[in-house]
C-alpha cells in the first residue's frame, strides 16, 4: 500500500487518540540518528486515553515524572522502557492535560533499510519493524529521545492525505480492565506485512 503523504500542523494530532489512531495508518515517521536516517510507514497502532478513563494507560492514575510528556503538547514522543529491555514509542495526542497517546505497534521500513537490517541482524525485512520494540530498534530511537517534538529534527512525521482502509479490535498483550473487548482501540491496515502478530494477554502498554 502507498498513499500520498502530506505535512500537517500540531493541531492535527490534538484530538482524541481513538480518532487519531486510524489517521496515523499509512503515516511515515523518520528519525535521523548519527548513523543515518530510517523511516517507517505505520501499519498498526493502539490508542490510549488518560487519567481516570483508561486503566491500560500509564497516565490512568495521574501525572508522574515518567509519563509527564503525555500531559503536554500533541505530536511529542512518549518513549518508555518495558520488560527491562525494550523501548516503545508513542505519539502524544489530545490537548495539554488530557494525557492521551497512540502506541506505534508496527510498520514497514521505507528508508534506511540497510541500517535497519544492521540493527535487527537476522530478522527478515518483514520483521524489521513488526512490533513496537522492533520498530524502536530498527529506527534507532533511544529512550532518551522521549519528549522530543516529532514535527522537528531529528524527527519528521507526515500523514496520509486520505484515510486508508483499516480494521480495529482489542488492544494486544493486555490483561485485566485495561484491555479486551471493552477497548477495541487497536487499528491496523488489513493484509499489511508490517502488522504484528496478535497476542491476547500480557502487561499493559502506553
Amino acid at each position: 500500500m502507498s498513499a500520498r503523504l502530506v505535512t500537517v500542523g500540531r493541531e492535527y494530532f490534538a484530538r482524541d487518540p481513538v480518532e487519531l489512531g486510524p489517521l496515523l495508518l499509512g503515516a511515515v515517521l523518520a528519525y535521523q540518528s548519527d548513523e543515518g536516517p530510517v523511516a517507517v510507514r505505520l501499519s498498526e497502532v493502539e490508542a490510549y486515553r488518560g487519567v481516570g478513563e483508561d486503566p491500560g494507560s500509564h497516565a490512568f492514575r495521574g501525572e508522574t515524572r515518567r509519563n509527564a510528556v503525555m500531559f503536554g503538547e500533541a505530536a511529542h514522543l512518549y518513549a518508555y522502557f518495558t520488560y527491562g529491555m525494550h523501548t516503545c514509542l508513542n505519539i502524544v495526542a489530545g490537548h495539554p492535560g488530557t494525557s492521551a497517546g497512540v502506541l506505534l505497534r508496527g510498520g514497514t521500513i521505507v528508508e534506511g533499510i540497510e541500517l535497519a537490517r544492521e540493527r535487527r541482524a537476522g530478522a527478515s525485512d518483514r520483521d524489521l519493524a513488526r512490533g513496537p520494540a522492533r520498530l524502536a530498534v530498527a529506527m534507532g530511537v533511544p529512550l532518551s529521545a522521549g519528549g522530543s517534538d516529532l514535527l522537528a529534527p531529528p524527527f519528521s512525521l507526515v500523514v496520509a492525505a486520505e484515510p486508508v482502509p483499516f480494521e480495529h479490535g482489542p488492544r494486544t498483550g493486555i490483561s485485566g480492565p485495561g484491555g479486551g473487548a471493552a477497548f477495541p482501540w487497536r487499528f491496523w491496515i488489513p493484509g499489511d506485512p508490517g502488522v504484528s502478530p496478535y497476542r491476547r494477554h500480557a502487561r499493559s502498554h502506553a
